[in-house]
This record gives structure tokens, C-alpha cells and sequence, in this order.
């Protein structure tokens, strides 16, 4: 699971490529089954967000 929301947080990089915000995005989706309104402050697991956005990290190429 956390590899596939990973992997869908790179939908977003069309938006804005930002690893920090496009793993808060998908988890927040993840969690609560929609995206996030522009005021939204519901709380995310901190675990789960932590360890997608570690496995996206990961999962990008050296330079």
C-alpha cells in the first residue's frame, strides 16, 4: 500500500512538483476519500505520510 500511494502521489507533479505536499495529497485522499478543499485541516495519519513520502524518496532517481 504504501508503495502504490508513492506512486500515486506522482499524479500530482503536473501541479507542482513538490514530494512533501503531493504525499500529503494522496494520503489525505487515502485517509479520508477525498481531496483536500483549500481550508481543509483534518488531521492524516503522520505515520502513513511519513513512510510514503520516504518511499517516494527512495523510489527517485540520484543525480
Amino acid at each position: 500500500m504504501i508503495e502504490q500511494l508513492a506512486l500515486e502521489s506522482r499524479q500530482f507533479d503536473g501541479t507542482g512538483a513538490d514530494p512533501e505536499r503531493n504525499c500529503w495529497l494522496v494520503v489525505h485522499r487515502h485517509h479520508h476519500g477525498v481531496l483536500p478543499s483549500e481550508y481543509d485541516i483534518r488531521e492524516i495519519p503522520e505515520d502513513l505520510y511519513l513512510a510514503v513520502l520516504a518511499a517516494r524518496r527512495a523510489s527517485e532517481p540520484a543525480y
